[in-house]
């Protein structure tokens, strides 16, 4: 697959010139400094996979490096998006006698927080702009299937719903919770 023996000059050259920038954006995106290298170190080789792209008469190469990281790092994310990763240090099936996917468990862990955290929230709400945020959010109800189940116009339903997420805005903020 070697191209030549300028192939570790051009890669070195690649990191020195834009490594520092990839880096930057990768970590910036991702906030996780081993999947940032592993993305930059992907880019890379498609660099190197792709020698008219660093042609210098078409001009500077980090636009192009810069799109190919977004794309690299869009791939991993639709890819750990269809493949949840697992909970176990134990490789899928190895030596175990398990079916792969057989002892993996979802992590609920944050949703059970934020589920928390919103509800405490509610909880902070008066009455009514409780009432329209649950049957608006939580139950998926329109705003006249809302109006005709608490038994207020619909005007007042779009009303109290504004106010009402204002109002939990308000009290996340003031539970420490960022927006």
């Amino acid at each position: 697959m070697g191209r030549g023996s300028g192939d570790a000059e051009l890669i070195r050259l690649l990191h020195e010139q834009h490594g520092a920038a990839l880096w930057a954006v990768a970590l910036r995106t991702t906030a996780d400094p081993g999947r940032a290298q592993d993305a930059v170190q992907e880019t890379l080789l498609r660099a190197w996979r792709h020698p008219t792209a660093l042609d210098p008469g078409r001009g500077d190469p980090r636009p192009w490096l810069l799109r190919t990281l977004r794309n690299v790092l869009i791939d991993e994310w639709r890819a750990r998006s269809a493949r949840p990763e697992l909970l176990s240090d134990d490789p899928v099936g190895a030596e175990s006698g398990r079916a792969p996917g057989e002892h993996t468990v979802a992590d609920h862990a944050e949703a059970a927080v934020q589920a928390w955290t919103v509800g405490a929230a509610l909880d902070r709400l008066s009455a009514q702009h409780r009432a329209v945020l649950v049957e608006c959010y939580y139950r998926g109800r329109t705003v006249s299937e809302a109006a005709a189940i608490l038994s207020v116009p619909p005007g007042t339903v779009k009303s109290r719903v504004h106010y009402a997420l204002r109002a939990l805005r308000l009290a996340l903020e003031e539970m420490g919770v960022g927006s």
